[in-house]
């Protein structure tokens, strides 16, 4: 019994450990409790809300969305688009951005302020520099495209996300499993938008990127 009550104590340890080091919200570049509009403090309300949000197949969104339309990448050289044909990704990849990535689009491509969220529309900040991608997202990664098996068959040097395993830390599920949504790349493949399993220091990054860690999650090389 003396035995076993030491190793007890050690995996409660590990389990509150883990526990208390989670990432949260506040105080990571989601928090926007400083920011002008949120009076009741709430940490949630500038992008979830209990009552009238806005009509988006996404938990209650709150914040004002984008009317943006968005060029979106084409792997196809220029001067070969009245002669080659489309490539694998933009055969599977949708003609704007899918939900999930649009409200990310909603702040990042600088028309929404911050602090535009449920009744609210004269918000002054959105995000600036490195934060900021425009409506142009073609020399940006692609989003929005199905990411399966049939397209690792085709581009090689993909690997199959239904079979490859993500290597999030604490996760033995697949890339189809941890980082795709409905079957598709968007923001949040890459970003942990609620800064639950993200790198600290990275910029909410699921996987640490040194030596191109995340890349190489999905790309064979």
């Amino acid at each position: 019994m003396r035995k076993k009550i030491p190793a007890l104590l050690a995996i409660l340890h590990f389990v509150f450990s883990s526990v208390a080091l989670a990432g949260t919200i506040s105080g990571s570049p989601h928090d926007f409790l400083g920011y002008s509009g949120d009076e009741s403090g709430e940490i949630c309300k500038p992008c979830h809300a209990p009552h009238q949000t806005k009509p988006l197949p996404a938990p209650l969104w709150n914040q004002e969305l984008t009317t943006d339309t968005y060029t979106m990448y084409d792997s196809t050289p220029t001067s070969l688009l009245k002669t080659a044909p489309p490539a694998s990704i933009d055969a599977k990849m949708r003609l704007q951005p899918e939900s999930s990535s649009k409200m990310c689009l909603s702040c990042h491509d600088g028309t929404v302020a911050h602090e535009n969220f449920g009744d609210l529309a004269d918000g002054a900040i959105p995000p600036h520099g490195d934060a900021l991608t425009s409506a142009d997202l073609g020399m940006d990664h692609p989003i929005s495209f199905v990411y399966d098996t049939s397209l690792s068959v085709i581009e090689r040097d993909l690997y199959d996300p239904a079979t490859k395993l993500s290597g999030i830390v604490g996760s033995m599920g697949t890339i189809n499993d941890d980082m795709l949504f409905e079957g598709r790349m968007e923001c949040s493949t890459c970003h942990d938008v609620h800064n639950k399993r993200a790198v600290a220091g990275t910029k909410l990054l699921l996987k640490d990127n040194a030596g191109s860690s995340l890349c190489l999650t999905c790309h064979d090389k």
